[in-house]
């Protein structure tokens, strides 16, 4: 089933402001055929769509006009069922005493095959895996920022049971360009050099944040590679002093306290 969550979310796109509701999701998808699932599905009416499909359908916009993710985050924040690869992450946000384990693989008739076809560890996608799993978990998904157009601000905020956090999100680098424009080219900054600059932005950002937010929990969340989980190694106790949290996010879209 669906897990309730925000019955309403207004966001802004390509410059013009939306509303989407819930209740407009379920009724503008009844009785709509699902088209074959690539990579990124969503679960209406206890049918999977792909995301571009649910979105366009639901708000009327052109797929043309938006990418996936932003189809992803947005559903996910009504508390839709949001699905990479078509693996269910139900039960995927950790509460600070637990972990969560891989998510299962469904075959469902509905879904088929879904191949992945990008680097899941973008930024973009971290955030929308990321906001799925709070979504799952009861969280109120109140603002999500735009990765993709480098918008200013806090990347995730939600709140659950009186208390807030702001999440900064970081994706992990490649060694070539996503522009497809460059793609045959690769950067001159090494990932790893590259992750440790993000690593430090990541950090100042949360830092800022728990100055303007005392009251806020300020995590990080990043992808689980090593080098990351290295750069953490070597900041642990700075980070509890400042009362930043570490949140790990793994290619199967499952999420984890470190």
């Amino acid at each position: 089933m669906d897990t309730p969550d925000r019955t309403a979310i207004t966001f802004t796109l390509n410059g013009r402001r939306y509303e989407l509701s819930r209740e407009a999701v379920a009724t503008r998808l009844s009785g709509v055929a699902p088209e074959a699932v690539r990579k990124h599905a969503v679960r209406v009416n206890n049918t999977w769509f792909p995301v571009i499909q649910a979105f366009e359908s639901a708000t009327g916009i052109p797929r043309s006009d938006f990418i996936s993710h932003t189809a992803r985050r947005h559903l996910a924040a009504l508390g839709y069922e949001v699905a990479g690869a078509i693996q269910s992450h139900a039960n995927t946000m950790p509460s600070p005493e637990t972990s969560v384990g891989p998510p299962t693989q469904t075959n469902s008739p509905d879904v088929g095959p879904a191949p992945l076809v990008e680097e899941w560890h973008t930024e973009a996608n971290v955030q929308a895996s990321l906001v799925t799993a709070l979504a799952a978990d009861g969280w109120r998904i109140l603002s999500v920022s735009n990765t993709a157009t480098k918008e200013h601000g806090i990347d995730v905020i939600a709140s659950r049971n009186g208390q807030t956090v702001g999440v900064e999100v970081k994706g992990f680098p490649s060694r070539g360009y996503a522009d497809p424009a460059r793609a045959g080219e690769v950067k001159r900054t090494s990932p790893s050099t590259q992750a440790a600059h993000w690593y430090s932005q990541a950090v100042l950002a949360a830092m800022r944040l728990r100055g303007k937010e005392p009251a806020w929990r300020a995590v990080i969340a990043l992808p689980g590679f090593p080098r990351y989980r290295d750069l953490y190694a070597e900041t642990t106790e700075s980070l509890a002093a400042a009362q930043i949290e570490v949140w790990w996010v793994n290619e199967t879209g499952t999420v984890q306290r470190a």
